[in-house]
């Protein structure tokens, strides 16, 4: 489990080293895998072979070569060894020169020199750890101070309490200066200042409770160039010619800038925006395919005075002021679904956006506050296939559910005839693999939007000597497919991301088959106090082939059931034990934990029989049993992909999972 990267920062066009910390051990590391483009890492030369695997090894360095095109933000980043790939940690590209904390600057007569821009790595260490640097500027001169710690810390797997800095600017003498805590960015703090006079200042970092940890780190960017925080208009079109105004801090000088879009993917992209001097740093843009909408400059705060629209829009919009509220309206049929989605603090945006649909008399038919994707809640908000009661016109009202308001509360709605569509989420991040033996990876779908229809699974970038055997998830009310890797028994050491897919056909209302696609989203899972679990999207899902393991297989008595409704069967597993291994190992088809089901790729109507069921296997026992039972009414399924999953605990919360083989399930039709 990666825990921290000192420093957690590197500048593009230098090469680095890092010192990677864990839990668990990184014995024979031999591959490092960094999300995004232009950054490339390699683990430091040492002897490997001399390292243990049952010594932990929980340093490491890696060497990183950022390009000078690297964009700069924060990269995922993994490390493979024998044993499997690493949880993720994290990494900050910036454009200004590295500094590490030096040890002992808690005080302000101990305050560290630095020379500016630079940015500072560092950690809040221990409770009470008070970090000072002391720097020079000259008369009038503009600076912004940008904190990275607490958003570093989400996808740490085990890293339940986090960081909540302040940074304090302050005078040689000690006195203060300026405060920067929450603004956009959640937890972490900026702000701008111009120093009056030339001279000595102090920055001092803290966490605003006084806690610590030794794997709080953070970096702080300290340089006199623009700090774009949002723009407006959020969303553009790509090939056009757009007018932005920019919003932040020290942007007096070019608050507007003319931007020549380039032809890239729709969606939501993190762009480098021309400035006079250079460019912007890295701002989220909305690329939209939809006819884009600008706010009217005429007031309409009340539906009475809505501004008009048509649907398909995107409305291009700012909620300008405290208590501002904004009104657009529009036509509807009886009977037509409707869906509106606001996009704000996901690219930025300090709205916590609320929005209701009106009759023209004033009457509320829907509300909605925040929104969910996924595992995660946005503040965003989301009315999705909305359906009109009557013929007639409606209006959306949008506001900051604090009312607050200002050029930092931009938004864009998403105003679209609801079309049927799918989203995939993959409940982990990694798949371990051991040489001869079988992995499962589960896969959920959320349907949007009437779509009913049976999911296939497809995947690529599957390395060499690993085959993959692609399921699906079955129509109607099923959620979940498996995709079940085997690897060659003489399949080397190696990791690499993968990209699941999933394709679909709907029938539309008027017959034509929709074609429909998604790509899946990777969640890592991480502690909660208790030994809950949470998830964070991360940018990749990594399989990596180990060493042989604790367990070298999982065979089955058969690998195709067919059940009659109310009929039973036997599956009869047999675990292949290393020597000497002896701990308890739990079969299951399902994926559970706490009595969570994550995960259950079999037919609808189809059950587990928990207690008919030999699933604990002690000491040195070898061979179990699970019982699939159909239900009396279970509806025929011509095959399902399913999987026996052998999980060890490795303590309370972290289980290794093993894999059998596919195993087709299919019931037959009643009599």
């Amino acid at each position: 489990m990666l825990m921290s990267a000192k420093p957690v920062a590197v500048q593009v066009g230098t090469t680095a080293e890092v010192v990677v910390s864990s839990r668990y051990t990184m014995a024979g590391a031999y591959q490092v895998l960094v999300s995004g483009k232009g950054v490339k890492a390699e683990i430091e030369p040492r002897n490997a072979k001399q390292e243990d695997p049952k010594k932990p090894l929980d340093k490491l360095k890696i060497k990183l070569t950022v390009a000078k095109t690297a964009l700069p933000g924060v990269r995922d980043f993994r490390i493979a060894t024998p044993q499997g790939v690493s949880t993720v940690g994290q990494l900050v590209v910036g454009r200004d020169p590295v500094i590490v904390e030096a040890a002992g600057n808690d005080t302000i007569a101990k305050a560290q020199e630095i020379k500016l821009p630079a940015a500072i790595c560092g950690a809040i260490e221990k409770n009470e750890d008070v970090d000072y640097f002391r720097f020079h500027v000259e008369a009038r001169e503009f600076l912004a101070f940008r904190c990275r710690c607490a958003r570093l810390e989400d996808r740490i797997h085990d890293l339940q309490t986090h960081a909540d800095p302040i940074l304090t600017l302050r005078r040689a003498d000690g006195g203060t200066l300026a405060l920067g805590e929450n603004r956009l960015y959640l937890a972490d703090p900026s702000l701008a200042y111009q120093f009056s006079e030339a001279g000595d200042y102090l920055l001092e970092v803290r966490d605003i409770r006084y806690q610590g940890n030794q794997y709080w780190e953070y970096c702080l960017e300290i340089n006199d160039r623009p700090l774009v925080e949002t723009v407006f208009p959020l969303a553009v079109t790509a090939g056009k010619s757009e007018s932005m105004e920019l919003a932040g801090q020290l942007l007096s000088m070019e608050p507007e800038i003319q931007w020549n879009v380039p032809k890239i993917p729709s969606g939501i992209q993190f762009v480098e925006l021309p400035l006079a001097s250079g460019v912007t740093n890295p701002v989220p843009v909305i690329i939209s395919e939809l006819r884009l909408v600008p706010e009217t400059s005429s007031e309409n705060d009340l539906a009475a005075g809505a501004q008009v629209v048509s649907i398909p829009c995107g409305i291009n919009g700012r909620i300008e002021w405290a208590g501002d509220i904004d009104c657009f309206a529009f036509e509807a049929k009886k009977g037509e679904a409707i869906s509106l989605e606001v996009v704000a603090r996901r690219v930025q945006s300090a709205l916590d956006s609320t929005i209701r649909i009106l009759d023209e008399k004033g009457k509320q038919l829907a509300l909605n506050d925040d929104l969910k994707l996924g595992k995660r809640t946005f503040s965003d908000s989301w009315l999705e296939n909305w359906v009109a009661p009557a013929d007639g016109k409606y209006v959306v009202e949008i506001r900051d559910v604090h009312l607050r308001g200002g050029e930092l509360y931009p938004y864009f709605i998403k105003l679209t005839r609801s079309q049927p569509y799918f989203e995939l989420y993959l409940d982990s991040d990694k798949t371990q693999i051991t040489p001869g033996g079988s992995a499962a990876l589960f896969v959920r779908v959320d349907r949007k939007n009437g779509f009913t229809g049976e999911v296939q699974l497809a995947v690529d970038g599957v390395p060499a000597g690993v085959a993959a055997s692609c399921g699906k998830i079955m129509a109607d009310k099923a959620q979940d497919g498996c995709i079940v890797f085997h690897a060659d028994a003489d399949a080397n050491l190696q990791a690499a991301n993968l990209r699941v897919t999933g394709t679909a056909v709907h029938q539309s209302a008027d017959g034509k088959p929709l074609l429909l696609s998604a790509d899946a989203t990777s969640y890592q899972e991480t502690y909660l106090p208790g030994g809950g679990r949470g998830h964070w999207p991360v940018a990749t899902h990594t399989l990596a082939v180990t060493d042989p393991a604790d367990i070298r297989g999982v065979s089955l008595s058969t690998y195709d059931v067919t059940l009659k409704p109310g009929e039973s069967k036997k599956i009869e597993v047999t675990i292949d034990r290393a020597a000497g291994f002896s701990a308890n190992v739990t079969l299951d088809m399902l994926m559970r934990h706490l009595n969570t089901t994550y995960a259950n790729t079999l037919p609808l109507g189809v059950t587990l029989n928990d207690k008919d069921a030999k699933s604990l296997l002690s000491g040195k026992a070898t061979q179990g049993y699970l019982t699939l039972t159909a239900a009396k009414d279970a509806a025929p399924c011509e095959g399902q992909q399913a999987v026996v999953v052998a999980h060890v605990a490795l303590n309370f919360v972290m289980k290794w999972t093993y894999a059998s083989q596919p195993v087709t399930i299919r019931v037959l039709p009643k009599e």
